[in-house]
């Protein structure tokens, strides 16, 4: 269900590029993200520090594209700003995880899934090096394909072909971390 709520900004920016182009489902993008946190917020449910980050690149990013919409830069295509914000979110995410373990001790993804997964410290070493690889990845694929392809085709990229790869990404992992599920540290 938490993933349904976490996309909910993503599908409604996607229905309303449909509709209205891509100026449109910023503004829609930006509004749903921080409705999504006062919503959080008014029920009194913890606002993960993923959201917050994405809540500030999406009203930066976003904003950015609508301001350059508005007020035109020469030489800038407004939509340049939106096309980069996926990359910078999953870079941000990247660089969580390749220096939290090196700056603060501690691994991140041991912070986020430890109480599901009882890894070998040696394996959770490997489990945050591999999210880390994969956001990075994402975030170079996303700009690839921002850049070299037509904007409705990014639209669904960003949409179907992020959320499919990371869909992958997960159930691989999730088949080889299947024997450590609320098993006992060893």
């Amino acid at each position: 269900m938490k993933i349904f709520f976490d996309l909910f900004p993503v599908v409604l920016f996607f229905i309303a590029y449909q509709w209205h182009g891509i100026y449109w489902a910023t503004a829609v993008a930006i509004v749903s993200s921080i409705l999504q946190i006062v919503f959080l917020l008014l029920f009194k449910k913890r606002v993960e520090p993923a959201a917050w980050i994405g809540l500030v690149v999406i009203v930066l990013f976003g904003g950015l594209t609508l301001w350059t919409k508005v007020h035109p830069m020469e030489g800038i295509n407004p939509t340049v700003f939106i096309r980069w914000k996926p990359t910078v979110l999953y870079w941000i995410f990247a660089a969580i995880l390749f220096l939290g373990p090196l700056l603060l001790q501690k691994n991140p993804m041991r912070g986020l899934l430890g109480k599901e997964l009882h890894l070998p410290e040696t394996l959770w070493g490997k489990v945050n090096l591999a999210w880390a690889i994969f956001f990075t990845f994402l975030g170079a694929l996303n700009l690839y394909v921002a850049f070299h392809y037509p904007e409705p085709v990014w639209v669904k990229f960003k949409l179907f072909g992020l959320l499919a790869l990371m869909i992958v990404f997960i159930v691989a992992q999730g088949i080889l971390l299947a024997k450590h599920i609320n098993q006992p540290n060893d």
